[in-house]
């Protein structure tokens, strides 16, 4: 059902926790299923140097959190902009179709985080 990348991730979670100010934090859930993701990222010159999560959720979504942290390290807001939810799906390895509103809540909290 999932593959092995996701569960690595789900088994060993990179990044969690949250980083204090003044790092941005942001919370974004899905209203279908009831997951929450925390965000929170801590910028150097347009640069995320340090990003941090929380998920309340399916193991889809802490493995997805956990993907995303990786990928948003390191690079610029410009970069960032890029992000979609197909971006965190292929970090994992794929989602089966019941579990892709894990990618969708990461997409969701990307946007929230560039808004701040």
């Amino acid at each position: 059902m999932y593959s092995e990348r996701l569960i690595e991730h789900f088994q060993n979670p990179r990044n969690v926790g949250e980083l204090p100010a003044p790092a941005l934090v942001v919370e974004v859930s899905n209203p279908a299923c009831g997951d929450i993701l925390r965000l929170s990222a801590r910028f150097e010159r347009d640069v995320a140097v340090e990003v941090r999560y929380k998920v309340r959720g399916c193991t889809a979504s802490i493995a997805a959190g956990s993907a995303l942290t990786e990928w948003l390290t390191g690079k610029t807001r410009a970069e960032i902009a890029g992000f979609r939810a197909s971006s965190v799906e292929d970090a994992v390895g794929g989602l089966p179709a019941e579990s892709k509103h894990a990618a969708v809540l990461c997409a969701e909290g990307v946007k929230a985080l560039l808004r701040r």
